[in-house]
Order: structure tokens, then C-alpha cells, then sequence
């Protein structure tokens, strides 16, 4: 069975789908779920009991949202274009699946465990915003248009900051392979020694995903609810699909890069004994929690304020911050020369090649 599975390319085909699968339904269950809990959590910061009718303790009103949702019609403007229009939120939504390719649920579980990870979850993540640019562009809405604006602008801003934070990181651990990241992290968790970084990358995660407090794109004060104000039914489901699974990958990412990822915090018995995805599922629902309790505190930044934010605080306190952790890594020596995979590599290189045995002389 396992020969038919490695060695063959149907065999292959089917060891990826059901990979795949592995992901990306316990994905859509979390979503779900992300859903009630916000809700939840939101109700007991505003002292409300939240859902708490449909199913036990409320824990089926999300599948009846989504039933309403997806039987209500499809409605198209007149004056939009009707192609973009449907393809905006299952690009979206795509970009947000295909993303889950590279993370690591525990050592060397992913479905591509590729040495420039980080580069491709930077480029996905890039991406996203195109779905929300092409849906307000399609939409022939005023609202729509100036809302998927603010998300190209308020993308630009922000991407720039993330990427001087990823390469902070990538300055310590010396390797671009989320695997060898989560374990340079082994003695220390990178959010430690790189605090500053944790706290631009987290704030710049909310913009990133248009979260409270950074929700421009959609600011229903000023444009009604932006560039899906045209939306209904299950293209404006897809949005919210990507809108939540983003918020789980910006957490995956937050807990690969800063906490360690599926290691757990201390290296003694008891934590030991828990699995390493249940430590990483632990981490990406603490980051959830932040989120959400961002949202139920802060009110909405004034645009000028996020402008602000981003290219005269995040730009400059990133750049100094990556300079000092060169600099610092240079000068103690730290700055590492070898990658894990190259060492492994070098390593199989220099081993010299077992010897056949020679035939006995009796040997016929």
C-alpha cells in the first residue's frame, strides 16, 4: 500500500487530496466556530449573553446562518461586471486555502514542506487583496470602489512593515523553511528578544486582515459596508469565508514566527506528553482571542491615523529594529552561515559510500 502511495503517480494524486482534506475541513469547522466565538466572546465583554438559542448553548446558529445564507438569491447589479464580480470572492477564498500549503501542523507535517515558505505565504497573502480590489472595481459602486482603495492603500502600507518583520526573523534562524523557524525556537520563543516585532507584526495582521480597529475597507459609518456592499447570498459568503480563514492564517503565522509553533513551551514531561498540533491549534486560538478582544475594544483609527501608523511608526521602528538585530548578530557571532537543510545536505554529501563486499572465491 505505501508503494502505491509513494511510487506511483496516481497513488500520489490521491496521498495530496486527502492531505488536503486534512487541512482544509477541520479549516472550515474552524470557521464556524471562530464565528460563535467572536460572537460569544463579544457578548460577555459587552455584557450580553450572545447566540444561545439555536442548538445547545447556542453552537448551531452558525450552520443556520450559513443555510440562510446560501439560499438566498444572487443578486447582480445591472451596470457591474458580471464576470469579475463572481470571480472576486472565490479568489478570495481560494488565496485564503491554498495558503495552508506550507504550514507546519507539527515536524515535517505539511503538505509542502518547501524551503522558501516563508516567501510563499508572503506572496499569498499579497494577493488577497486583488479579490477585494476587482470586487469593488466590478461592483459600478461608488462605496465599493473607494473601499477596495482603502484596502490597496491601506495593503501597501502595511506589507511593507510585515516584511521587514519576517526578515528579522529570518536574520536569526538563517533558513526561509517554516519547519526550521518553529525549531530555532526550541530554547527561546522568537517573541521574547524580538518583542518590538511581535507587537508590529500582531497590529499589522489586524490591517492586514481588515479587523477592527483597521476595518476602513469596510466602514459602514461612511461606506455602508464597502466594496461588498453589492454582495448577497453565497458570493457574500465567500468573502466572510476568506475574511475568517485569513484571521487563522495571520494566527498560524503570529504562532509559527513568535511562539514556537507546535512546540510547547517547556521541554518537560507534562507538555511533552500533549501533541504538537494541539499545542499549535492552542496558539492560533490565543491569537484569536486577541483578535477579537482588539475588536471589541478599540474604536476604528480616522484614515489619515492609519497612513499615519503605518509609514511614520511600523516603517521606521521595523527598519531600525532589523539593522540593530544584523548588527548585533554580527557582532557576537550569531549571525548564522548554515542552514539546517544545507548542513543535513553537506552532511550526506561527505559520507563516503558503502563498500560492496567481494565475492568469495568459492562463489559460482
Amino acid at each position: 500500500m505505501s508503494h502505491f502511495f509513494l511510487h506511483t503517480t496516481l497513488g500520489l494524486v490521491i496521498l495530496t487530496v486527502l492531505e488536503c482534506l486534512a487541512i482544509l475541513v477541520p479549516l472550515l469547522m474552524g470557521v464556524a466556530y471562530l464565528v460563535l466565538a467572536e460572537r460569544k466572546v463579544l457578548g460577555a465583554i459587552q455584557l450580553r449573553k450572545g447566540p444561545n438559542v439555536v442548538g445547545p448553548f447556542g453552537m448551531f446558529q452558525t450552520f443556520a446562518d450559513a443555510i440562510k445564507m446560501m439560499t438566498k438569491e444572487t443578486v447582480i447589479p445591472s451596470g457591474a461586471n458580471r464576470v469579475l464580480f463572481l470571480v472576486a470572492p472565490f479568489l478570495t477564498f481560494l488565496l485564503a486555502m491554498i495558503a495552508w500549503a506550507v504550514i507546519p501542523t507539527n515536524n515535517g507535517w505539511a503538505i509542502a514542506d518547501i524551503n522558501v515558505g516563508v516567501l510563499y505565504l508572503f506572496a499569498v497573502s499579497s494577493l488577497g487583496v486583488y479579490g477585494i480590489i476587482i470586487a469593488g472595481w466590478a461592483s459600478n459602486s461608488k462605496y465599493a470602489f473607494m473601499g477596495g482603495l482603502r484596502s490597496a492603500a491601506q495593503m501597501v502600507s502595511y506589507e511593507v512593515s510585515l516584511g521587514l518583520v519576517i526578515v528579522c526573523v529570518l536574520l536569526v534562524v538563517g533558513s526561509l523553511n517554516l519547519n526550521d523557524i518553529i525549531l530555532a525556537q526550541r530554547h527561546v520563543w522568537f517573541c521574547l528578544p524580538l518583542l518590538p516585532m511581535f507587537v508590529v507584526f500582531f497590529i499589522s495582521a489586524l490591517a492586514e486582515t481588515n479587523r477592527a480597529p483597521f476595518d476602513l475597507p469596510e466602514g459602514e459609518s461612511e461606506l455602508v459596508a464597502g466594496f461588498f456592499v453589492e454582495y448577497s447570498s453565497l458570493a457574500f459568503g465567500l468573502f466572510f469565508l476568506g475574511e475568517y480563514m485569513n484571521m487563522i492564517l495571520m494566527s498560524a503565522m503570529t504562532s509559527i514566527l513568535f511562539l514556537g509553533g507546535w512546540l510547547p513551551p517547556v521541554g518537560i514531561a507534562p507538555f511533552t506528553w500533549i501533541p504538537g498540533p494541539i499545542w499549535l491549534i492552542a496558539k492560533i486560538c490565543f491569537v484569536l482571542f486577541m483578535f477579537i478582544w482588539v475588536r471589541a475594544t478599540f474604536p476604528r483609527y480616522r484614515y489619515d491615523q492609519l497612513m499615519r501608523l503605518g509609514w511614520k511608526v511600523f516603517l521606521p521602528l521595523s527598519l531600525g529594529w532589523m539593522v540593530l538585530t544584523a548588527g548585533f548578530l554580527l557582532a557576537t557571532g550569531l549571525l548564522p552561515t548554515t542552514t539546517p537543510h544545507a548542513a543535513a545536505i553537506a552532511a550526506s554529501a561527505q559520507t563516503p559510500p558503502a563498500v560492496e563486499a567481494a565475492p568469495s572465491e568459492g562463489a559460482g
